[in-house]
């Protein structure tokens, strides 16, 4: 059975237009991180950084999931509601990165290099509200170490 389109006016089998407009809804309705995130400017010790924002539980699950690359000096900032331990792994993530953990007066408090994919939990070994991911190594490119303060944070959203 086939029906006239009526944005061409060619007909169309039913189960490819149904095909058709699945897959062109589908992606949207499944794909929560589609909106880019906020981005801030964050200052470590003595560099900038520009920040992707992931504030909200969709977008802190999904983090740098997928991503291949970063501009340079560019990461993702992870903020909590309130301090706490909390854990991270790259199960789904090819890009290896480092992730600087933060206390809420803006310290680091250590910081850790996380391999591809990997499903080693990566801990703070204090409460912490923020968590910075860069590219792995950017961290000791800059010479930054546990200790060092981050400026520009935002504060919290508390549910």
């Amino acid at each position: 059975m086939a029906r006239n389109n009526r944005l061409t006016g060619h007909a169309c089998p039913v189960f490819l237009c149904l095909a058709l407009l699945v897959s062109s809804v589908i992606p949207r309705l499944g794909n929560a991180q589609a909106a880019p995130l906020p981005v801030i400017a964050l200052t470590v010790g003595q560099h900038r950084v520009d920040a992707e924002v992931a504030a909200t539980e969709p977008a802190m699950k999904h983090g740098l999931m997928g991503r291949t690359s970063l501009p340079p000096d560019h990461g993702m900032l992870f903020v909590f509601p309130r301090p706490a331990p909390q854990c991270f792994w790259m199960k789904d993530t090819p890009l290896p990165l480092s992730i600087a953990f933060i206390t809420a007066g803006g310290a680091i408090l250590s910081i850790d290099d996380m391999q591809s994919y990997s499903e080693a939990v990566h801990c703070p070994p204090g409460p912490i509200l923020y968590a910075l991911e860069m590219p792995q190594g950017w961290f000791a490119q800059a010479g930054i170490a546990a200790g060092v303060s981050v400026g520009g944070l935002p504060r919290p959203h508390t549910p």
